[in-house]
C-alpha cells in the first residue's frame, strides 16, 4: 500500500506530524509533497524540523499568487508525482488551495481520496477555504472528522459513505508534545503570566483590505493599554502592512516573526486570551482552557463558540474581559488516538 500525501500550509504540517509517524508505526509506505504554499521558512520548514517530520520527497516550489494560479499549478505538478508514483491512494487535510488541488487530481485520476478534518462549514459560503473543503469532501472516499458536528454537517447534504468520526488529530500532537512546549518563553520576552494576549491575523478578508487590517491594528493597540499584546507576523500581514502604510500601529505591539510549534505552544499555555484569525489556533487555545476571540464572521469550530467569541474587526477590544458562558467537554475532539484511527481505517478500506 502507498498513500501519496499532499501539504502546504502550518496546520497541514502539525496534522503530517502525527500522520506520518503512524504510517511508520503500522507499516505503510507514505510518499511525502510538499506544495510550497507555505514556502516562508517559518511558515513550514520550521515545523518539519521542530516536529521531527521526515523530509517531503518532492517539493513543489508553488508560492501563492492568486488562487487560481497555485491551485493549477500545484495540480499540474502533483498530477506528474501521482503519474509516477502510482500510489493506492491520495490523503489531502484541511481546506487551503493545496487540499483542493490534490482533492481534483485524484478525482480526475480515479485514485481513492482521503480527507483529513472533514465536515468543517462555515459562512459566508464565498471564502475560498469554504470552497475547498466542501469540493474535497464531495469528491472524497474516506472522510475522517474531528466531531460529532462535522459528520452532522456531510450528513445534512447527502454525504454518509465512507465518513468515520475520529477526533483532531492537532489534539493528538498537543497531548504527546505537551513536555515539549518552552512553558518559559514569555519571559524570554519580558511578559508576565496571565497578562498578554496573542494575537494572529492572516486572512485575506482581514489583511487584504486596507481599512479591515487599520481597524484591526487600532483595536490591537488600544488592548496595549491594559496589557502587552504579542504579535507575531504572518509574511502576508507583514506584506500588507508595509503596502498599506499602517507600521505606525505597530509600535506599542510586541512583534514577532512567525514561532514555532513550541514557543507558540509555551506562550499560549501563559497567555490571558488569544486574537486569532486561524481555525486550527482557535482549538489550539481552547487545549490550554483559554479563550479566543476569533476575528472572522463565522468559524468552522462552531462546537467551541459560546467559549470563544465571534469578533468584528473594530469591537475586538469589547470583547477582552467578555466571560465564557460555556465550557465545551476536554474531549469534544477525541481522545488523543485520531491518527491511529486514520491509519487503521486507511488500511482496512484499501489495502
Amino acid at each position: 500500500m502507498k498513500v501519496l500525501s499532499l501539504v502546504g500550509a502550518r496546520p497541514q504540517f502539525i496534522q503530517e506530524a502525527v500522520l506520518n509517524k503512524e504510517f511508520i508505526k503500522q507499516g505503510v509506505n507514505e510518499v511525502l509533497v510538499h506544495s510550497g504554499q507555505h514556502y516562508d521558512y517559518n511558515m513550514s520548514y520550521s515545523f518539519i524540523e521542530t516536529l521531527d517530520i521526515k523530509k517531503p520527497q518532492y517539493f513543489l516550489g508553488i508560492k501563492a499568487t492568486t488562487h487560481a494560479e497555485t491551485t493549477g499549478q500545484t495540480m499540474i505538478e502533483f498530477e506528474k508525482i501521482a503519474y509516477k508514483e502510482k500510489p493506492t491512494v491520495i490523503l489531502v487535510n484541511g481546506d487551503t488551495n493545496t487540499t483542493l488541488a490534490g482533492a481534483l487530481v485524484a478525482a480526475k485520476l480515479k485514485i481513492p481520496l482521503v480527507h483529513v478534518e472533514a465536515g468543517i462549514r462555515m459562512e459566508p459560503k464565498t471564502m475560498p477555504e469554504e470552497i475547498n473543503r466542501v469540493v474535497t469532501d464531495h469528491v472524497s472516499q474516506l472522510l475522517t472528522c474531528p466531531s460529532k458536528l462535522t459528520v452532522a454537517n456531510l450528513k445534512k447534504e447527502g454525504i454518509v459513505n465512507g465518513v468515520h468520526l475520529v477526533g483532531d488529530v492537532m489534539y493528538d500532537l498537543f497531548l504527546a508534545m505537551k513536555s515539549n512546549f518552552d512553558l518559559e518563553y514569555h519571559k524570554k520576552l519580558v511578559l508576565k503570566e496571565n497578562n498578554y494576549v496573542i494575537a494572529t491575523i492572516h486572512r485575506d478578508y482581514n489583511v487584504d483590505d486596507p481599512h479591515v487590517l487599520e481597524a484591526i491594528l487600532k483595536q490591537l493597540s488600544l488592548i496595549s493599554a491594559e496589557m502587552s499584546v504579542v504579535f507575531p507576523l504572518h509574511p502576508r500581514t507583514k506584506k500588507r502592512i508595509k503596502q498599506f502604510g499602517l507600521n505606525k500601529y505597530l509600535k506599542k505591539l510586541l512583534i514577532t516573526e512567525p514561532l514555532n510549534y513550541f514557543q507558540l505552544m509555551g506562550l499560549t499555555r501563559n497567555t490571558y486570551k488569544v486574537i486569532t484569525d486561524s481555525g486550527g489556533y482557535q482549538k489550539e487555545a481552547f487545549y490550554f482552557q483559554k479563550q479566543a476571540i476569533v476575528v472572522m464572521p463565522d468559524t468552522g469550530w462552531r462546537e467551541l463558540l459560546g467559549w470563544n467569541y465571534l469578533a468584528d474587526s473594530a469591537k475586538i477590544s469589547s470583547l477582552i474581559y467578555k466571560k465564557p458562558i460555556c465550557i465545551p467537554p476536554q474531549d469534544v475532539y477525541g481522545k488523543g488516538n485520531a491518527g491511529h484511527k486514520i491509519v487503521s481505517l486507511l488500511k482496512k478500506s484499501f489495502q
